[in-house]
């Protein structure tokens, strides 16, 4: 069966980019059709279960108006729907999981309520049509333009074309690159073609990208029993020992991303430090929700998401390998979660001499899927497009910036901050981390080189391996939908490219009026860059 549908947006992918772009256009009044494939909208927040990592001023400043509505309306569904304690009701930024590494670490069933709410006015209105559970297979192009994409519907196979005149790739791959014929870049690229500092001092690696992790939600009941049968691959992943590592993956050691320092870590909290890493709690790194802010007897032991050193898989890509080679390394990502938990349920070491914390259980309950992870895994690096600007280590990284300033960028679409987080990558690299400045967006790094009616809304900006980094994290990846959104919406309403926008100073300024109109940050306060 073939189905055709028109809007004035297409989104393909609905990622937390795509979200945010599909608020942004149906804002400015233009109708959008967003695909998804997965059952949930949100990406790393939902499908993939990560809870927002953010910078320390997020909750006054260095965001979109709409991001923060979002972190409004987490807050907001809990007060009215889980009953707090006394304390925690009085807590004017409640951070529910009381998380090591999240200001608003937060169930992902709650942040897939919030952003539905957020939509409703314009999919309640018809102006905004989600169509989840479709992936796209085929593209038409004219040139330099989209004319349509086809997608299908994992389920039925039912295949419907898209026609409009801008579309977005919001999809956590860039999905749609390939399929247009939008040049784009993967992995790692060289010393000699970026002069960065921390690029690879030899030949680019397209194969080299960041590690996935296939999260999954765990809490722990103490004396009961909830271990899952042993995964077909856990001898494997037993004995696994990355070269790079000072001890087993699934072992309790680890490193300090910034130094490589061996460390040791704890399971449950109680003997942190004065330090990150001192005692570093897994079980409270990403928790959800703990059980000490709500009523008692609400949770009966605190939840937390697994997304740790332990399961990040970097055995093999899922981007431009052969469907086979794609599936296989979906298959072991999720062996290897598995195989996690199978550990701690059975092998971790005990501070009382034992082994195994069969208490821990899988809460398959949160994502109703057949073998209780996450829909999807959290894809930290994307194919990029090939930009009219691409972002470079030495405009963020303080090494290279002197006045001690990020890189000044006039066509500013918004700001982020975040260190340069890479994890180990499926080129056998170890971590990088770095410090980064708090910089800016540019307009320029959503411009394809060609392309002129595409539009990255995601992880798929002009970056570079590095500069994905940091460019990655929740609030800027909301910040580009948003702008990406924004952007096709004006274009439409002034007969104009976005090539035409950044090039043009007077269609620049108009532009960026727009963005600030509505809530959008497009400079750091003077007090934090001059400090």
């Amino acid at each position: 069966m073939m189905r055709e549908r028109k809007a004035d947006i297409v989104i393909i992918g609905g990622s937390l980019g795509g979200c945010a772009a599909a608020l942004a256009a149906a804002r400015q009044g233009k109708t959008v059709v967003m695909t998804e494939e997965t059952e949930w909208i949100g990406g790393q927040l939902t499908s993939q279960a990560v809870p927002p990592d953010e910078h320390s001023w997020i909750e006054t400043f260095g965001s979109t108006a709409s991001y923060r509505q979002f972190r409004r309306g987490v807050r907001s569904y809990y007060q009215q729907n889980v009953p707090l304690t006394p304390a925690a009701a009085a807590i004017p930024h409640l951070n529910p999981g009381n998380a090591k590494v999240s200001r608003i670490s937060h169930d992902p069933r709650v942040a897939l309520a919030v952003l539905l709410e957020m939509l409703a006015p314009y999919t309640l209105a018809g102006r905004v049509v989600v169509m989840t559970r479709c992936r796209p297979e085929s593209a038409e192009t004219d040139g330099d333009r989209i004319r349509s994409v086809t997608v299908r519907h994992i389920q039925t196979g039912t295949l419907t074309v898209l026609s409009a005149p801008y579309f977005l790739d919001a999809t956590d791959c860039g999905d749609l690159l390939p399929l247009t014929g939008t040049e784009y870049i993967t992995g790692s690229e060289s010393q000699a073609e970026t002069n960065e500092r921390h690029a690879l001092e030899g030949p680019a690696d397209p194969q080299d990208m960041q590690a996935i992790t296939h999260c999954f939600v765990v809490d722990y009941l103490e004396g009961e029993s909830h271990t899952i049968d042993k995964p077909n691959d856990y001898a494997f992943w037993r004995s696994f020992r990355p070269d790079f590592w000072p001890d087993h993956l699934l072992s309790l050691s680890g490193v300090r991303p910034s130094t490589l320092e061996p460390v040791r870590y704890d399971l449950f909290p109680g003997t942190q430090g004065q330090s990150f890493w001192e005692g570093f709690s897994l079980v409270s790194y990403r928790r959800l929700a703990d059980k000490t802010n709500f009523a008692d007897g609400t949770f009966p032991g605190d939840v937390t998401v697994v997304n740790w050193p332990q399961n990040d898989y970097f055995l093999g890509s899922i981007i431009d390998v052969d469907e086979v080679e794609k599936a296989r390394n979906l298959q072991r990502a999720k062996e290897l979660s598995l195989s996690l938990l199978y550990w701690l349920q059975t092998e971790a070491p005990r501070p009382d001499g034992g082994c195994g914390y069969p208490g821990f259980r899988l809460r398959g309950d949160v994502f109703g899927t057949e073998d209780g992870l996450a829909p999807f895994p959290y894809i930290r690096e994307s194919r990029r497009i090939q930009a009219e600007f691409t972002v470079l280590e030495q405009h963020i990284n303080p090494l290279d910036r002197p006045d001690g300033r990020a890189e000044t960028f006039a066509d500013s679409v918004g700001i982020g901050h975040y260190s340069i987080d890479l994890h180990p990558s499926t080129g056998n690299r170890h971590y990088i981390h770095l410090t980064a400045l708090p910089f800016q967006i540019p307009l320029g790094s959503l411009i394809p080189v060609r392309m002129n009616n595409m539009l990255p809304a995601c992880k798929n900006i002009g970056t570079t391996h590095i500069t994905n980094g940091c460019y990655r994290l929740h609030p800027v990846e909301w910040n580009i939908g948003e702008a990406a959104g924004a952007l096709a919406a004006f274009c439409l309403d002034r007969g104009e490219t976005p090539r035409a926008v950044r090039n043009n100073a007077a269609l620049l300024e108009e532009f960026q009026n727009v963005l600030r109109s509505h809530g959008a940050e497009l400079a750091w306060p003077e007090h934090v860059v001059s400090r």
